[in-house]
Formats: C-alpha cells, sequence, structure tokens
C-alpha cells in the first residue's frame, strides 16, 4: 500500500493505493463503490488477470484516503485523474463498482467495466419520500441530532463534509454520460441486486453505443463470487480492442 498527497480546491487529500504487476503493460484501474474500499476489490480480482497492471484506489473520505471538504463525483474523476498522472497510469481498463462505476464512466477510459454501477436515478419509494418529509419538518425545529435515525445506511456515521458529499451524489442522473461513451462497455450484474436493480444496466446498455451485458446469480456484491468468471470476460473485451 502507498500514499499520495493530492492537491485540490486547496486542499490536500492523501490518497492511498496499491499496485500489483507493476511491471505490466496494460493497466487495470479498479474502484470501489459507497461505503467500502480497495481491500474488498482486491480480495475478489487480484488472484487474476495478471497480464495487467491493477492499481486498486481508495476513493477520498473511505479506506486509508482522506476528505475534508465536499464533493462531487466529478471532483472523484477529477481526484483519481490526478492520482493517474501522479503514478503514470493509462486509461486502459477502469473498473466501477456501484459508485465506482459513476467515476470510471467520467474517467473515459478506453474498456469501461461497469460492476453492479449506479448512474440510473430511481424514484424513491412513497415511505422513503414520507421519512425525508418528516426529517425536513424536525430540522426545521432543531432536531437534527436525530438524523441518523433518518438517513440511508450508506450515510450513517459520516462525517459532515462526507455526508454532504453522499447528498449530492446519491441521486445523479447520469443517462447523458452513459450515452456520450465512446469506448467499450463490459456490464456485470447481479440478478437479485436491489440497490442498483438489473432494470439500470438495461437501460445503460441501451445507452452505451459498444456494450455488453452479463447477468450473474448473486446481489449488489455477486462479484465477490464470480471475480474468475467476470475476468475472463474483461481479457476477452480488452482484446477485442486490438483486433482494429
Amino acid at each position: 500500500m502507498a500514499i499520495k498527497s493530492i492537491q485540490f480546491n486547496q486542499h490536500t487529500i492523501n490518497m492511498s493505493y496499491e499496485i500489483l504487476n507493476p511491471h505490466a503493460k496494460i493497466d487495470l484501474i479498479i474502484l470501489h463503490g459507497w461505503g467500502s474500499n480497495k481491500n474488498l476489490m482486491k480480495q475478489a480480482f487480484s488472484p487474476y488477470m495478471d497480464s495487467f497492471r491493477h492499481i486498486y484506489i481508495d476513493l477520498p473520505g473511505f479506506g486509508g484516503s482522506t476528505c475534508n471538504l465536499t464533493l462531487q463525483t466529478k471532483d472523484y474523476a477529477r481526484i483519481v485523474e490526478l492520482l493517474m498522472v501522479h503514478i503514470n497510469a493509462q486509461k486502459d481498463i477502469i473498473l466501477g463498482h456501484s459508485f465506482g462505476g459513476k467515476v470510471a464512466l467520467l474517467l473515459e477510459p478506453k474498456v469501461l467495466i461497469l460492476v453492479s454501477s449506479a448512474g440510473i436515478y430511481l424514484k424513491k419509494s412513497l415511505k422513503v419520500q414520507a421519512k425525508i418529509a418528516l426529517f425536513k419538518l424536525l430540522k426545521m425545529f432543531g432536531f437534527t441530532a436525530i438524523r441518523n435515525l433518518f438517513v440511508a445506511e450508506d450515510a450513517k456515521n459520516l462525517s459532515e463534509p462526507m455526508y454532504q458529499t453522499f447528498k449530492n451524489v446519491v441521486n445523479e442522473d447520469f443517462k447523458n454520460e452513459f450515452a456520450s461513451y465512446e469506448g467499450k462497455a463490459l456490464l456485470c450484474w447481479g440478478e437479485q441486486d436491489t440497490a442498483t436493480p438489473l432494470s439500470s444496466a438495461e437501460k445503460m446498455n441501451k445507452l452505451i453505443k459498444d456494450s455488453k451485458l452479463i447477468v450473474y446469480e448473486g446481489d449488489h456484491y455477486f462479484f465477490m463470487q464470480h471475480a474468475k468468471n467476470i475476468s475472463q470476460n474483461i481479457e476477452a473485451t480488452f482484446l477485442k480492442t486490438l483486433e482494429h
């Protein structure tokens, strides 16, 4: 594991990352989801794809990476891009799980691997809408200390900058970004995923010009059980880019 200090918007962000197969010529950057870290992704994918240089990154505010300012998804992409410059990494293949998928998309790699990616806006249920309305009402009367009773699981126990960041990124709609992506994409999804449902993958697959969707048995973290097959499909997808 290594730490690189990145200057962004007059703040210093310490970025934690790890490189495997350092002498490989093709870069594979792997980005985790919200609330996770690089170690989970490394556990899944490090045994495979040894022809690629694996670069596992803790996104700002997670794992070993710091964050003391409020960000948007485009800021995450820019910070990762600055780190890539420091470590001389190329945008050959970028894999993103969940929130990391949106960051990967904005980086515009040659090959984009979306693993149960976020980015398609899902309308909130009436129950969730009522919960938000009640929290806003209580907030007006100064009851902010009960925030954790109302916020989503992904937002609990966050620092104030990270809570504001969560509010910035949670409801984004990236339909235009998916439609404008010009590279080759592989979408891998868990059939029983409820966090980013299969219907989102089907919409992404229609929006992206050159994409393929593969559905696996499992939930939002299906890739932990299917990393070997996903890796084989990533290698096959990248090889197709060399045929032209």
